[in-house]
């Protein structure tokens, strides 16, 4: 099975089967029909996805050879991987941050696979804390200079962060929820959905509200929420989408007509979401 994000038609689609069921099959793959959608204060369709494309996401390879340096690299504690997409703060660029111990280098391969996305790294730095080396990017679009607004294009450049370090860490693979389907060791535990998944919306001022989202991590499932919340007709700001190991921890401006979103407005969004992170673990004959 090759996992892919990429056009097909007018469709986003992933070739992973672990993507909801909201994502139908397509011609082999899974795909996220058209849809208009709001993030960065504009509001984008789905279909412009010709220049969309992740086709380096492949299994990979469960031979000796990569074991035994999947194994070595583990001799130590494997740390947590965190990609970490933030629209919140540079107004001019989207922000990757990356972090896994102090394993990671320079990640040139990163930045030149997402300039193979139509992108331009125009900023990089690098900083140490108690939790390891952070790899910073600031990246724009190539085609306009500006920041990048399309959810399809986010989860993109969230994806192929990961097919990086997969690649070239393949310990990592261990802690991921992707490395179940791409990577050499899949995870060691298994995230309960019902269990992992938290939701709660505050007022962010009288204009919009912050809605925090932690569930267990999946691909397209940064383009899932970005619709799922379109769809109840609330409109996707700004934000930042961390992955953390097997979890998604997402903290999303929302509005309603340019308003914070009320109290039954809230519950509304909430249960959507709520039901829509649960579903894939619903037996539908049982009803």
């Amino acid at each position: 099975m090759v996992a892919m994000a990429s056009a097909s038609g007018s469709a986003l689609c992933f070739t992973d089967a672990s993507s909801s069921r909201v994502i139908r099959s397509y011609v082999g793959a899974f795909c996220l029909t058209p849809r208009t959608v709001t993030f960065g204060f504009v509001v984008k369709s789905i279909t412009n996805l010709h220049r969309l494309r992740l086709s380096g996401l492949k299994p990979r390879a469960s031979n000796a050879t990569v074991f035994e340096n999947a194994n070595a690299a583990d001799s130590d504690k494997v740390p947590t991987p965190v990609v970490i997409i933030d629209q919140d703060s540079d107004p001019d660029a989207t922000v990757v941050e990356v972090t896994f111990g102090d394993r990671l280098g320079a990640l040139l391969d990163t930045m030149n696979a997402l300039k193979n996305l139509g992108l331009n790294v125009v900023k990089a730095n690098v900083y140490l804390d108690s939790s390891g080396k952070h790899n910073k990017f600031a990246i724009t679009k190539a085609d306009s200079g500006r920041k990048v607004e399309d959810p399809e294009l986010l989860e993109a450049i969230r994806l192929t962060v990961i097919n990086n370090m997969l690649e070239f860490h393949p310990e990592s693979s261990s802690q991921l929820a992707m490395g179940a389907a791409f990577g050499v060791l899949p995870p060691t535990e298994q995230v309960d959905v019902d269990i992992a998944t938290h939701i709660s919306i505050e007022d962010d001022g009288p204009d919009r509200s912050l809605l925090y989202i932690e569930t267990a991590d999946r691909p397209g499932l940064l383009v899932e929420l970005v619709k799922i919340i379109s769809d109840i007709s609330v409109a996707v700001e700004s934000g930042e989408f961390d992955t953390e190991g097997l979890l998604a921890k997402v903290k999303f401006h929302v509005s309603y007509r340019n308003n914070a979103l009320i109290k039954p407005l809230q519950q509304v969004l909430a249960n959507s979401l709520r039901y829509f992170l649960r579903r894939p673990s619903t037996n539908e004959s049982s009803f």
